[in-house]
């Protein structure tokens, strides 16, 4: 007798209906399961056994054939234990196939048939719901996860017996409800605040900048002077994720297995700060069956590289296409998949290996050239592809002892929002383009149209600082989100000159 089920294959972070197809004949007595499956599929016999076993049922001691198609994609994990088992089941004789076909099913099976989380199952819901099932049955840990899907019974179960009870009577279970209202709810509840930053009034102002603007910005200063400690409130004066932002966000995380337990949708912008040990394969994405790095996880949100020279170069140099295209493709022998990667990179570091060129109180005991090799370690290129250079100086004792109130995070974030509406209204037209930072060559030729005097600020700008044609760009696009701050039609002095002293320590300048 041959008996369908479906399941499911991840392939980047989009997933692909796999069909299972059980045969169990009258002849021979092994298990083949066919299909390019992987050493985790293939061990699946053993406890698929066990926990058919444990459920007082038998295994079929005849030929049983396996066959996972399409046979071209690898089959990979041990989340096809529940299709498979339910398949042989079913195929047996031993539950009823009759509704198999209008479910898709994923679980990893314990010895005793409990059910164990798996990877992916946002993706795989919504490939579900597009390829016309009815539900979703899969371990009750990533049901909430699932039932972001509208139009989609999902259900969770925690042991197979209520998956082959649900075949032989799908009223014995209950779809799982997603809240929705609570990723509303939760936006705004952050356990940090720019208000808990004491001085530093410029940061501030730079980081609102690269928030409004969408720009990537690098923080230079001594050690203690808060560098982290702002870096760490980005996000909270970010705009809150709409409901497909979110959506694509928590996909990748998915995919990642780094979604929090009990977690049905990422409500926050993503804050990701790898360590300075990383490898490369970790930060873009990689490995043989290829998975979301850090600058996808970091995806919608912030990517914050501490002690930015600390990194290996390599490491750095493979993020420079990412940064302009804002995603990554990783290729091998049988594919190439795609990875979203549409990040706010911020950077810190210090300005020599004591920490100490240029503070105002404290001498630097770097020999020299030492200080020129240390910030060489950065690549011009890279550099070039931030928007903002913001040096951080130490916070003054006044500040530090004032108890007076700072700004709000949220009063910043209102700020931003209207830059960003300003910057919608203007890019309607313009698919892939959401902010000012994201704009092509081309349109910024038509958005970005300066005076005589923003025009000669700019010349004697390139000429001084000896800024290259991509950093050129960098200070119309800072320009012009000034600008949507002020809530400006056009770009003014003012504005093309604060833009500019935000590339005063472009590489030629640094150490003088």
């Amino acid at each position: 007798m041959i008996v369908k089920t479906y399941g499911s294959a991840i392939l980047g972070v989009n997933a692909i209906t796999i069909t299972i197809e059980v045969n169990v004949s009258s002849k021979g007595n092994k298990l083949f399961i066919v299909g390019l499956p992987d050493n985790a599929v293939k061990e699946s016999e053993r406890r698929i056994e066990s926990t058919i076993q444990c459920m007082g049922l038998r295994m079929p001691r005849t030929r049983t054939v396996v066959n996972m198609a399409p046979a071209a994609i690898r089959k990979a994990g041990a989340a096809y234990d529940l299709p498979i088992a339910a398949g042989i089941i079913a195929a047996s004789g031993q539950a009823s196939p009759i509704h198999l076909e209008h479910y898709l099913m994923m679980g990893e099976l314990s010895l005793d048939g409990t059910i164990q989380p798996i990877k992916g199952a946002l993706p795989m819901a919504m490939q579900a719901l597009k390829d016309g099932f009815r539900g979703f049955i899969l371990p009750r840990q990533n049901a909430l996860e699932a039932a972001m899907v509208n139009s989609l019974k999902v259900y969770g179960i925690s042991h197979i017996s209520e998956a082959i009870n649900f075949l032989n009577d799908p009223d014995s279970l209950t779809p799982v409800t997603a809240a929705r209202d609570e990723f509303y709810s939760t936006q705004d509840n952050w356990g940090i605040d720019f208000s808990e930053v004491k001085g530093q009034q410029h940061i501030k102002r730079a980081l609102e900048i690269a928030a409004a603007g969408g720009h990537n910005a690098i923080l230079i200063g001594p050690p203690g002077a808060g560098k982290t400690m702002l870096a760490k409130r980005l996000p909270t004066i970010l705009p809150p994720l709409t409901l497909q932002e979110a959506l694509e966000t928590t996909k990748i995380h998915s995919v990642a297995g780094k979604l929090p337990e009990h977690t049905s949708l990422i409500t926050h912008r993503p804050f990701r700060s790898p360590h300075h040990t990383i490898s490369d394969a970790a930060l873009v994405g990689g490995g043989s069956i290829p998975q979301p790095g850090e600058i996808s996880l970091a995806h919608h949100g912030v990517l914050f590289l501490d002690e930015l020279p600390e990194f290996k170069r390599k490491v750095l140099e493979v993020m420079r296409q990412p940064v302009e295209e804002r995603r990554v493709t990783i290729s091998r022998a049988r594919t190439a998949i795609d990875f979203p990667a549409s990040f706010m990179l911020l950077a810190s570091m210090n300005p020599c290996p004591c920490g100490y060129f240029n503070h105002p109180e404290k001498e630097c005991s770097c020999a020299p050239g030492q200080v020129q090799e240390y910030l060489n370690k950065v690549s011009g290129p890279l550099l070039d592809r931030i928007d903002l250079h913001v040096e951080v100086t130490p916070v003054k004792f006044a500040d530090l002892s004032s108890t007076g109130a700072a700004e709000k995070s949220t009063y910043i974030r209102d700020r931003v929002i209207a830059a960003r509406a300003i910057q919608a209204r203007r890019f309607a037209g313009h698919d892939g383009v959401y902010c000012n930072a994201q704009m092509h060559s081309r349109l910024l030729a038509t958005v970005c149209v300066i005076s005589d005097k923003c025009r000669e600020q700019l010349g004697q700008a390139m000429q001084k600082l000896k800024l290259s044609a991509r950093a050129y760009d960098r200070i119309l696009k800072v320009s012009r989100t000034i600008a949507d701050l002020e809530g400006s039609h056009s770009v003014e002095p003012a504005h093309m000159a604060e833009a500019i002293q935000f590339r005063s320590l472009d590489r030629e300048n640094w150490g003088n």
